[in-house]
């Protein structure tokens, strides 16, 4: 099965056809704009207040920003890249022992994003590593690269504290208690996607991932320094390319964020593009509640005799829904919107 990865084969000429996307539904990487005014925040900002601000300001109306000065030296994050492109340039053979298109194993190799179910492929290979509790799945990591544990144990352990220090600003943005989210989330786990985009020979006709938001609470994204890829929705159906800046991590609401705040910030619709000239890789860190975390939106946000707009669920449910469909379904969220809100 491990022949599947795009990784194992030599650079192609042609898009096999089991990649290329209906003409309706392709990047048109010809309309896709930048924005100068994609939020960038210091987080070693001394004016607090103003941080929180921002943050709060981003997340209401582009539903993710960029942080810079976060606390985690350049150099763990050049790391992390490096161990990670070593990984896909193992022998097949190596990797073959890691494939697995089993949605529910916690360490796996894979490509696309659901290969099972999915009736177009994404140009995207990826090694998918739950990383908390650390000391649980370490075992399970690979072991070659011979760095690879030590590098991915530092970085997942920084890279968590990074994301509930962001989950107590929100907190704080949404006019609640710092620890309310991190409180409402439960003993959150953490999983990474380590991202592998190659060369693609008509990046015109497939996607690296399509668009979709996250089905999670938080996102800690970060980019290729050199290759951009990472493409945003914005307001009036036009996309934006969000252009890697130097130590930065992108920060992602999931759809857990939305619901908690009954709406009032978004999760935002976002995707990967490839590119003919390079390869890319991302590597994306994951705040998930935990699976009986029970979801609703903060009783402090939802208004006097106004109705809230999701019903309260389990994390495990809404995550056993995003998994049994597609990326390019209805989105999974709709599901479990009240019905007063559906009228």
């Amino acid at each position: 099965m491990g022949s599947q990865l795009l990784s194992t084969v030599e650079r192609r000429e042609f898009l096999p056809e089991s990649y290329i996307r209906p003409e309706s539904d392709r990047p048109r990487l010809a309309e896709v704009t930048t924005d100068s005014n994609v939020p960038l925040i210091d987080l070693a900002s001394p004016d607090k207040q103003r941080v929180i601000a921002e943050i709060g300001l981003a997340c209401r109306t582009y539903g993710f920003f960029q942080v810079i000065n976060h606390g985690i030296e350049g150099k763990l994050l050049e790391k992390m890249m490096a161990v990670g492109l070593q990984f896909f340039r193992l022998p097949p053979e190596e990797k073959e022992k890691l494939y697995s298109d089993e949605p529910s194993k916690k360490i796996r190799l894979s490509t696309s994003f659901n290969v099972r179910k999915e009736t177009v492929h994404n140009w995207r290979d990826y090694l998918r590593l739950h990383c908390h509790p650390l000391e649980e799945f370490l075992p399970e990591c690979p072991s070659n690269p011979e760095s690879f544990k030590e590098i991915v144990s530092e970085y997942c352990r920084e890279v968590r504290q990074l994301g509930l220090r962001l989950l107590g600003t929100i907190s704080l943005s949404l006019g609640l208690e710092e620890d309310y989210i991190e409180k409402a989330l439960g003993e959150q786990e953490q999983h990474m996607a380590v991202n592998y985009y190659p060369q693609c020979p008509e990046p015109e006709l497939t996607y690296g991932l399509p668009k979709h938001t996250d089905p999670n609470a938080l996102t800690v994204l970060l980019q290729d320094p050199n290759v951009a890829g990472l493409q945003v929705l914005k307001d009036g159906g036009r996309w934006i390319a969000v252009d890697p800046q130097p130590n930065a991590f992108v920060i992602n609401l999931g759809d857990q964020l939305q619901a908690l705040s009954n709406g009032a910030y978004k999760s935002v619709w976002h995707r990967a593009v490839v590119n003919a000239a390079q390869e890319r890789m991302s590597v994306a860190s994951f705040l998930c509640p935990c699976n009986s975390a029970v979801i609703s939106p903060a009783a402090g946000l939802v208004r006097d005799g106004d109705a809230p707009v999701y019903r309260s669920y389990t994390y495990e449910e809404y995550y056993s829904k995003f998994w049994s469909r597609n990326l390019d379904q209805e989105h999974c969220r709709e599901l479990f919107r009240c019905a007063q809100q559906l009228q």
